[in-house]
């Protein structure tokens, strides 16, 4: 497993439901990544096999796996699966697949599970909703997601955190560096082991304010969206 303390920040580009292998060769070609830095591209389960690299900082992610580990689960892909496609990391939770794939803290914490058991680090994504947020819950929102959520075997070697709030993803807007510093230091007191984790920002990130983000004390990295698609732009986030 990749010794995630070697690292300076960790980037993190989630392609979503986007790319073709056009794409990705040139993606490649443009792509500039930081020695300091762990880039990990998330991209369709199906291209893994094309985003193989011999750079040492470079890694390559799924974005979302099964509960299951075997079995008449049509459509479904499995930690094994991705293990042996040399998947590094796996999204887990993210807002997109908790709104329409109905995903809980329950299935969080399951697939999070099978892929330790593979030596594939999950990143668990947790985050409020805009009316959560106005009702000023957003912790006891994120204590719960984490508390229900993350496995007892996870710790800071083997899962990261995302914290997206639901609200900023692809809006454009973003919360204020003090109040991201504030749920970040947040999420790390939730549960003592928490203390150690790497905990990353998503929500609407790009090249303006990528920087100032990832330069507060309590942020370890980014989880880049929409803004990774385009290279050039994802290499300003990253360099």
């Amino acid at each position: 497993m990749i010794k995630l303390s070697n690292f300076s920040s960790i980037f993190i580009a989630n392609w979503k439901l986007n790319g073709n292998l056009p794409f990705i060769k040139e993606y490649y070609q443009k792509l500039s990544t930081n020695s300091n830095n762990c880039t990990i591209i998330c991209s369709p389960a199906i291209y893994l096999s094309n985003l193989q690299t011999n750079e040492k900082n470079l890694f390559f992610g799924a974005q979302d796996v099964s509960i299951y580990n075997e079995g008449a689960y049509t459509g479904e892909i499995s930690a094994e699966m991705l293990k042996e496609k040399k998947s590094n990391f796996c999204l887990v939770g993210h807002s997109e697949r908790r709104q329409y794939f109905k995903d809980t803290n329950e299935t969080v914490r399951l697939k999070s599970i099978n892929l330790i058991n593979k030596n594939i680090i999950p990143v668990i994504c947790v985050g409020e909703t805009l009316e959560q947020k106005e009702k000023k819950i957003t912790k006891s929102i994120l204590s719960k997601q984490l508390e229900e959520g993350l496995p007892d075997i996870s710790n800071y070697e083997n899962t990261l955190i995302a914290y997206e709030p639901i609200w900023a993803i692809g809006t454009g807007l973003t919360p204020s560096l003090e109040d991201i510093q504030e749920v970040h230091e947040f999420i790390k007191q939730i549960d003592k082991k928490l203390n150690n984790f790497q905990v990353l920002y998503g929500g609407s990130v790009k090249s303006s304010n990528s920087q100032e983000i990832n330069d507060l004390e309590s942020v370890d990295g980014c989880l880049i969206g929409g803004a990774s698609l385009k290279v050039e732009e994802f290499n300003r986030i990253i360099s």
